[in-house]
């Protein structure tokens, strides 16, 4: 039985081309498959902000310092962070938004990565805690651009923040050149939907 956590980040809902790869790899999964889904346009996680910066800040809160908001924010990081541990691979949709993750991913990440939980600081420096778990990432963009030259930054922040919390085995699907007109934005999906099925 292997455990699947599904993040969708799109504003865009159906529509969207990541949530369309999503469901195409979704779609050939075995019946042992066991999938959770957290949409974080229908169920957004709250932004950080003085009133949850305490409960999420760090693995043992000091109780006297924790306001309703504060405990509020901490009962939502514990479920957002026992259904990543739970899971076997993590299916993340992302849309690039501006050169970079959408605001909700962050946000989704900013409860997901606390010290001592999911990372740990050691003498010879960081150590992701996530152990034995794969990411499939969808990916879908206007532009087409080099992930490696710098120019976009939405996949190496989103590489940086799993490998953080020891997430190292990723796999990438890309469907890029949305905006160059209704043929080349076909094309470009046809070919990331027959690459996200040969991963399932």
């Amino acid at each position: 039985m292997t455990k699947y956590l599904v993040v969708r980040s799109a504003a865009t809902g159906a529509a969207s081309v990541s949530n369309q790869l999503i469901d195409t790899y979704l779609a050939e999964l075995g019946e042992d498959a066991v999938v959770v889904e957290r949409n974080l346009d229908t169920d957004p996680v709250p932004h950080i902000n003085s009133g949850s910066l305490v409960g999420i800040g760090r693995a043992a809160p000091v109780g006297d310092k924790m306001t309703d908001a504060s405990l509020e924010a901490r009962d939502l990081q514990d479920t957002l962070i026992a259904e990543v541990m739970d899971a076997d691979v993590l299916v993340i949709g992302l849309p690039i938004y501006n050169f970079g993750l959408p605001s909700t991913l962050k946000a989704w990440f900013d409860y997901v990565l606390r010290a001592g939980t999911t990372f740990q600081y050691t003498e010879q420096g960081p150590e992701g805690l996530v152990k034995n778990t794969k990411a499939i990432v969808a990916q879908s963009r206007a532009g087409k651009y080099d992930d490696d030259a710098g120019v976009i930054f939405g996949m190496p922040h989103l590489k940086g923040l799993l490998g953080f919390m020891g997430v190292t085995d990723v796999e990438v699907v890309t469907a890029e050149g949305m905006a160059f007109g209704p043929e080349a934005a076909a094309s470009a999906i046809a070919d990331a939907k027959a690459a996200i099925t040969k991963l399932a």
